[in-house]
């Protein structure tokens, strides 16, 4: 009998390709100010457990306060790199981004960032998401190793994904 390799019924197979949508979202405590942002992840299986892909977040901030209204729409464009840790319902990750920052309410500029975060499958090919991003942002190379320190933000979503 010829021994053959164990997969996991949940989760994704090398080759396959993964489509996730995510969401975040705030507001002052009297909802006056408050924003918004969706990111869709379009990626592509190495291997079992690494996963590279493209990503695009679109946010909207209405922001009021001191008598001014004013409203913004920024995006953002970059490719990742994961790795996934464990192979059951529950999947770990860390992986890096490279990619740029654009709009209304923010200086034009490249970014760098790594993330961390969890999938967990509630069907053998749908996951839910959820993710942290460090991302450090320059306008050059020269400005790189400053911005990690200097010039760092946090983005957070939450989302579900799928495996095809």
């Amino acid at each position: 009998m010829a021994a053959s390799a164990q997969t996991s019924e949940y989760g994704p197979q090398e080759g396959e390709r993964e489509f996730s949508i995510s969401g975040t979202g705030s507001n002052d405590r009297n909802f006056n100010s408050g924003n918004f942002g969706v990111t869709g992840d379009l990626g592509w299986y190495l291997r079992d457990n690494m996963v590279a892909g493209v990503r695009q977040s679109v946010n909207y901030a209405d922001v009021e306060g001191e008598g001014v209204t004013d409203d913004f729409w920024n995006g953002s464009t970059r490719g990742y790199l994961n790795y996934q840790f464990l192979d059951g319902r529950a999947r770990p990750f860390v992986g890096a981004s490279l990619g740029g920052v654009y709009g209304d309410g923010v200086k034009d500029s490249a970014f760098a960032g790594l993330e961390t975060g969890m999938k967990y499958y509630v069907l053998p090919k749908t996951y839910f998401l959820a993710r942290a991003e460090y991302q450090f942002l320059f306008s050059d190379t020269n400005d790189a190793t400053d911005a990690f320190q200097d010039d760092g933000i946090w983005a957070y979503t939450i989302g579900l994904g799928y495996n095809f």
